[in-house]
């Protein structure tokens, strides 16, 4: 790749005010983007040095100008760079002015000159578009082009098509139960996946750590430590399992959670997103509950990111981290419209919290989530003494969706299957033409979120803290 550009259509209440690159943007995502904005906004443009001289940029310019022709919008907006503004401030009575200099070829810039020889003019200065821009002295120019093709004198109204995008969603309840080796518990794995792939389904789900019946064929009872060092020299086994699984029935698979030994040393609670492709993906528990902490000595991850699949960007939050609405957040803003939460919760009051936060998330994102719990009990295992779950499928609350909120879900406490149809199609225009529009209503100009890079992230809550309440259970939302 030599070139890169992205756009998002905006309101011309927007395009045309003043502000900045963090607040239009939202946060850098695009996820201002009005599918019925009348302004096409350019917020990213970018060459390989080494190509530099092959007209790059002239071709991405006039790729987007042929884009707003097509999609009759007035015009194309942005902030472009005036990054010689820094070397010449001395000579000039500050940015205005060096741009009106620019303009009348006193002085040179060549990101302004660019976009004036390309049929762009400016309307203004930007101030603090994009303070870490030093050359530019985080000013921005705002640069319009109109569209000489759109009929602006008649008001052009634009709907959201209702079409048709359907993905078909199982979630496995699962029965704890003691297996006599490895391979009878992949065999009981297989036979939901089997059996969601007979109903075509997309993608299954299973519960967070599914895996602790692998315990249930050890001689002793172990402790929380003896047990997840156990259960983690099965990571690689899990992985390949799942992996052929999901190629040979044709179906995405999401792993549940599986303790997993990181490549620092540390215990983590890991997700294996094992798709039909082949693609093997991985997502930690970020927020490890104070048992898991104190008790298993789970660290949290650090990373969480949308998953690319052949039916689009999904994402998965395990248990605990549904409850923390910024991590929802930052996955919708990445393009997810489908989050799994597979829980583990021994207790009503534990499930209740994991499923008022996912129907939450799938207020707030107006997006799908599907949670998958355990149920039952393992006697001899000491994290398996008692379970609670009432798997489910759920969506916005608005016209297009299912009465309540809830796709479907299963009944309290007892193994099965629940499937059901979504219509990715009903969000897109749910964001753009719903009663509410919580993504697009955001105030972008009063609040944001700010992601740390992973080597800079702490390494979370004291691992020290005092022994939780209740028993030495893991999860527990």
């Amino acid at each position: 790749m030599v070139g890169y550009c992205a756009s998002m259509r905006l309101a011309e209440s927007v395009a045309l005010a003043r502000h900045n690159w963090r607040e239009v943007t939202g946060g850098g995502y695009g996820s201002r983007h009005d599918p019925k904005g009348d302004w096409l906004y350019g917020y990213e443009m970018c060459v390989d040095p080494a190509a530099r001289g092959a007209r790059i940029g002239r071709r991405l310019y006039a790729a987007r100008r042929a884009l707003a022709e097509e999609l009759q919008v007035k015009g194309i907006a942005f902030g472009g760079r005036m990054p010689n503004y820094a070397r010449n401030s001395r000579k000039v009575d500050g940015p205005q002015d060096y741009l009106d200099r620019v303009s009348a070829g006193k002085l040179h810039d060549p990101v302004v000159r660019f976009q004036l020889a390309n049929g762009f003019e400016p309307i203004g200065l930007l101030k603090d578009y994009l303070p870490s821009d030093r050359k530019s002295g985080g000013n921005a120019v705002h640069m319009i082009w109109r569209n000489p093709y759109a009929d602006n004198d008649e008001p052009k109204e634009t709907r959201i098509p209702r079409g048709v995008e359907a993905v078909r969603l199982a979630t496995c309840q699962l029965q704890a139960r003691a297996v006599a080796d490895f391979d009878e518990f992949v065999d009981n794995i297989r036979y939901f996946v089997d059996v969601a792939a007979d109903y075509q389904s997309d993608f299954i789900v299973f519960p967070e750590l599914f895996t602790l019946s692998l315990l249930s064929f050890e001689k002793n009872e172990l402790s929380p430590m003896e047990a997840i060092e156990t259960l983690s020299a099965y990571t690689a086994r899990i992985r390949d399992a799942l992996q052929a699984m999901a190629m040979k029935y044709n179906i995405n698979v999401i792993g549940g959670s599986h303790p997993t030994r990181a490549a620092d040393g540390d215990i983590q609670n890991v997700a294996f997103i094992c798709l039909r492709d082949g693609a093997v993906h991985e997502q930690e528990k970020i927020h490890p509950t104070p048992n898991e902490r104190y008790w298993w000595n789970v660290k949290g991850g650090d990373q969480i990111d949308v998953i690319q699949t052949d039916r689009g960007p999904i994402g998965v939050l395990i248990c605990y981290d549904s409850e923390f609405p910024e991590l929802a957040r930052r996955l919708a803003d990445e393009g997810a419209r489908i989050i799994f939460v597979p829980f583990c919760t021994d207790s009503r009051q534990g499930y209740l919290r994991v499923r008022y936060c996912s129907q939450a998330r799938a207020v707030e994102n107006q997006c799908f989530v599907v949670l998958s719990g355990n149920v039952g009990n393992l006697p001899n295992v000491h994290n398996m003494d008692i379970q609670y779950a009432q798997s489910c499928i759920l969506t916005p609350c608005d016209f297009p969706f299912a009465r309540d909120g809830i796709a479907a879900e299963a009944t309290e406490n007892v193994e099965t299957l629940t499937i059901a149809d979504v219509n990715l199609a009903d969000l897109t225009w749910a964001r753009a033409e719903g009663t509410v529009r919580n993504l697009a209503d955001r105030r972008f100009d009063l609040y944001g979120h700010r992601w740390e890079r992973p080597e800079d992230a702490d390494a979370g809550p004291n691992p020290t803290e005092t022994p939780p309440l209740g028993p030495h259970h893991v999860g527990g939302g």
